[in-house]
């Protein structure tokens, strides 16, 4: 998680200034979808040296974090960026994608947390104020969100096992 809290950090405004547009969106969208082609192609009969996630050492995860630095791009997917990156560190696609949820919480809390804070810092430079209201559904929203994940991560986990991500190239 260190690479992306880092680059997260330091880049966030620029990256909202310069890089949330519709071209660097579809760019990013057709590169990664050809690099999941392509990955799942060069893929095809290779044997990997990590295939469960307690393999996985500091190394490959400070490694694969450091893959998650590309989701900062608009549109990449998180996932995508760390399960790419770990395919091509040697590690199977299901324990990558494994790993990849586990960054995804941390990461996922940080990043919503800092948002939540300049939203809550603007409105009180405009003299507004953030009611209990807007928290709890803020609060019940994000429960709802995290127990979707969990199910939707259970059922993906279930797919990668047995399909390739040729599927999400195409798509």
């Amino acid at each position: 998680v260190i690479p992306s809290a880092v680059i997260g950090l330091l880049l966030d405004d620029w990256m909202d200034e310069h890089l949330y547009n519709h071209i660097v969106v579809a760019i990013a969208l057709i590169v990664y979808g050809v690099a999941f082609l392509y990955v799942e192609k060069w893929n095809a009969g290779r044997s990997f040296t990590i295939t469960k996630t307690s393999q996985i050492d500091y190394r490959t995860a400070l490694l694969m974090g450091a893959f998650q630095c590309l989701s900062l791009i608009p549109g990449t997917s998180r996932s995508g960026s760390t399960i790419l990156g770990a395919i091509l560190l040697g590690v199977a696609r299901p324990a990558g994608a494994e790993f990849s949820f586990f960054l995804a919480i941390p990461t996922m809390l940080g990043a919503s947390g800092l948002k939540l804070l300049g939203y809550v810092k603007d409105a009180a430079e405009l003299g507004l104020t953030t009611t209990s209201t807007e928290i709890s559904v803020l609060i019940v929203g994000c429960v709802v969100s995290f127990l979707v994940s969990l199910l939707v991560i259970k059922k993906l986990m279930k797919y990668v096992k047995n399909h390739s991500f040729a599927t999400f190239g195409n798509y």
